[in-house]
Protein backbone atom coordinates (compact mmCIF):
# COMPACT_ATOMS: atom_id res chain seq x y z
CA UNK A 1 0.00 0.00 0.00
CA UNK A 2 1.43 3.40 -1.00
CA UNK A 3 1.43 6.12 1.66
CA UNK A 4 0.74 8.78 -1.00
CA UNK A 5 4.03 10.56 -0.43
CA UNK A 6 7.69 9.96 -1.25
CA UNK A 7 9.63 8.05 1.40
CA UNK A 8 13.28 8.18 2.39
CA UNK A 9 15.35 5.04 1.95
CA UNK A 10 15.08 3.02 5.13
CA UNK A 11 18.62 1.61 4.96
CA UNK A 12 20.41 4.91 4.21
CA UNK A 13 21.14 7.64 6.79
CA UNK A 14 21.56 10.61 4.34
CA UNK A 15 24.70 11.78 6.18
CA UNK A 16 28.12 12.26 4.63
CA UNK A 17 29.81 12.97 1.31
CA UNK A 18 26.87 12.11 -0.97
CA UNK A 19 25.23 13.84 -3.92
CA UNK A 20 21.46 14.29 -4.16
CA UNK A 21 19.00 15.30 -6.83
CA UNK A 22 16.18 17.13 -5.05
CA UNK A 23 12.85 18.47 -6.31
CA UNK A 24 10.51 20.68 -4.32
CA UNK A 25 7.10 21.71 -5.70
CA UNK A 26 5.32 24.90 -4.78
CA UNK A 27 2.12 24.66 -2.76
CA UNK A 28 -0.73 23.66 -5.07
CA UNK A 29 1.75 23.97 -7.99
CA UNK A 30 1.29 27.74 -8.03
CA UNK A 31 3.55 29.47 -10.55
CA UNK A 32 5.27 31.83 -8.13
CA UNK A 33 8.98 31.33 -8.83
CA UNK A 34 8.89 33.75 -11.74
CA UNK A 35 10.46 37.00 -10.54
CA UNK A 36 14.06 37.76 -9.72
CA UNK A 37 13.07 39.01 -6.26
CA UNK A 38 11.17 35.84 -5.33
CA UNK A 39 13.76 33.45 -6.74
CA UNK A 40 16.64 35.33 -5.14
CA UNK A 41 14.88 35.33 -1.76
CA UNK A 42 14.35 31.56 -1.90
CA UNK A 43 17.84 30.92 -3.27
CA UNK A 44 19.37 32.99 -0.44
CA UNK A 45 17.58 30.87 2.15
CA UNK A 46 18.63 27.65 0.39
CA UNK A 47 22.24 28.85 0.49
CA UNK A 48 21.86 29.67 4.17
CA UNK A 49 20.69 26.10 4.85
CA UNK A 50 23.48 24.73 2.64
CA UNK A 51 26.08 26.64 4.62
CA UNK A 52 24.59 25.49 7.93
CA UNK A 53 24.46 21.84 6.86
CA UNK A 54 27.65 21.93 4.77
CA UNK A 55 26.31 21.32 1.28
CA UNK A 56 27.55 22.60 -2.09
CA UNK A 57 25.16 23.59 -4.90
CA UNK A 58 26.36 21.75 -8.01
CA UNK A 59 23.36 22.83 -10.13
CA UNK A 60 19.93 24.37 -9.62
CA UNK A 61 16.95 25.50 -11.65
CA UNK A 62 13.93 27.42 -10.37
CA UNK A 63 10.98 26.64 -12.61
CA UNK A 64 7.69 28.54 -12.12
CA UNK A 65 6.14 25.85 -9.88
CA UNK A 66 9.09 23.76 -8.70
CA UNK A 67 12.82 23.79 -8.12
CA UNK A 68 15.49 21.22 -8.96
CA UNK A 69 18.67 21.08 -6.92
CA UNK A 70 21.82 19.02 -7.29
CA UNK A 71 23.64 19.22 -3.98
CA UNK A 72 26.63 17.49 -2.45
CA UNK A 73 27.60 17.01 1.18
CA UNK A 74 31.03 18.47 1.80
CA UNK A 75 31.82 16.80 5.15
CA UNK A 76 31.22 13.48 6.85
CA UNK A 77 28.57 15.26 8.93
CA UNK A 78 26.55 16.82 6.07
CA UNK A 79 22.94 15.77 6.70
CA UNK A 80 20.65 15.88 3.67
CA UNK A 81 17.42 15.45 5.63
CA UNK A 82 18.36 18.42 7.82
CA UNK A 83 19.36 20.42 4.73
CA UNK A 84 15.98 19.73 3.07
CA UNK A 85 14.09 20.61 6.24
CA UNK A 86 16.00 23.83 6.84
CA UNK A 87 15.99 24.96 3.20
CA UNK A 88 12.21 24.61 2.97
CA UNK A 89 11.66 26.02 6.46
CA UNK A 90 13.86 29.10 5.97
CA UNK A 91 12.55 29.93 2.50
CA UNK A 92 8.95 29.15 3.44
CA UNK A 93 9.13 31.39 6.51
CA UNK A 94 10.40 34.38 4.52
CA UNK A 95 7.91 33.82 1.72
CA UNK A 96 4.97 33.52 4.12
CA UNK A 97 6.06 36.66 5.96
CA UNK A 98 6.12 38.59 2.67
CA UNK A 99 3.03 37.12 0.95
CA UNK A 100 0.92 35.53 3.74
CA UNK A 101 0.73 32.17 1.96
CA UNK A 102 2.57 28.85 1.93
CA UNK A 103 5.45 28.34 -0.46
CA UNK A 104 6.07 24.56 -0.56
CA UNK A 105 4.17 21.32 -0.72
CA UNK A 106 4.88 19.28 2.38
CA UNK A 107 6.93 16.57 0.67
CA UNK A 108 9.61 16.68 -1.99
CA UNK A 109 11.55 14.13 -3.96
CA UNK A 110 15.13 13.07 -3.55
CA UNK A 111 17.44 10.70 -5.31
CA UNK A 112 20.89 9.75 -4.08
CA UNK A 113 23.43 9.68 -6.89
CA UNK A 114 25.93 6.86 -7.02
CA UNK A 115 28.42 7.89 -9.69
CA UNK A 116 30.03 10.83 -11.43
CA UNK A 117 28.15 9.92 -14.61
CA UNK A 118 24.83 10.22 -12.83
CA UNK A 119 25.91 13.62 -11.52
CA UNK A 120 26.55 14.92 -15.04
CA UNK A 121 23.28 13.46 -16.31
CA UNK A 122 21.33 15.15 -13.54
CA UNK A 123 23.15 18.48 -14.05
CA UNK A 124 22.26 18.32 -17.74
CA UNK A 125 18.63 17.41 -16.96
CA UNK A 126 18.37 20.31 -14.50
CA UNK A 127 19.85 22.87 -16.87
CA UNK A 128 17.75 21.69 -19.84
CA UNK A 129 14.48 21.90 -17.89
CA UNK A 130 13.52 25.44 -19.07
CA UNK A 131 14.34 24.52 -22.69
CA UNK A 132 12.15 21.38 -22.51
CA UNK A 133 9.35 23.48 -21.00
CA UNK A 134 9.57 25.98 -23.87
CA UNK A 135 10.53 28.89 -21.61
CA UNK A 136 13.77 29.64 -23.50
CA UNK A 137 15.52 28.39 -26.62
CA UNK A 138 18.96 28.03 -25.02
CA UNK A 139 20.06 26.97 -21.53
CA UNK A 140 22.18 30.09 -21.18
CA UNK A 141 19.12 32.33 -21.65
CA UNK A 142 17.28 31.17 -18.53
CA UNK A 143 17.88 33.56 -15.60
CA UNK A 144 16.95 31.20 -12.74
CA UNK A 145 19.44 28.36 -13.13
CA UNK A 146 23.08 27.92 -12.40
CA UNK A 147 25.56 26.52 -9.90
CA UNK A 148 27.22 27.59 -6.70
CA UNK A 149 30.49 26.07 -7.91
CA UNK A 150 30.67 26.45 -11.71
CA UNK A 151 29.38 28.74 -14.40
CA UNK A 152 26.87 27.23 -16.81
CA UNK A 153 29.46 27.14 -19.60
CA UNK A 154 31.73 24.92 -17.51
CA UNK A 155 28.88 22.51 -16.75
CA UNK A 156 27.81 22.34 -20.40
CA UNK A 157 31.41 21.78 -21.49
CA UNK A 158 31.82 18.92 -18.99
CA UNK A 159 28.57 17.35 -20.16
CA UNK A 160 29.55 17.77 -23.81
CA UNK A 161 32.98 16.21 -23.18
CA UNK A 162 31.23 13.18 -21.70
CA UNK A 163 28.42 13.01 -24.27
CA UNK A 164 29.58 9.61 -25.57
CA UNK A 165 28.63 7.77 -22.38
CA UNK A 166 25.59 10.03 -21.90
CA UNK A 167 23.96 8.85 -25.13
CA UNK A 168 24.90 5.23 -24.63
CA UNK A 169 23.83 4.96 -20.97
Amino acid sequence: MSPGRPEHLKTFDYVGLHRYFLTFCTFEHRKILVTHATVESVRTQFLRAATDERFAFLAYCFMPDHVHLLVEGTTDHSDCRRFISRAKQFSGFHYKKAFAESLWQRYGYERTLRSDEATLRVARYILENPVRAGLVARIEDYPFSGSGMYNIGEILEAVQMNSGWYRSG
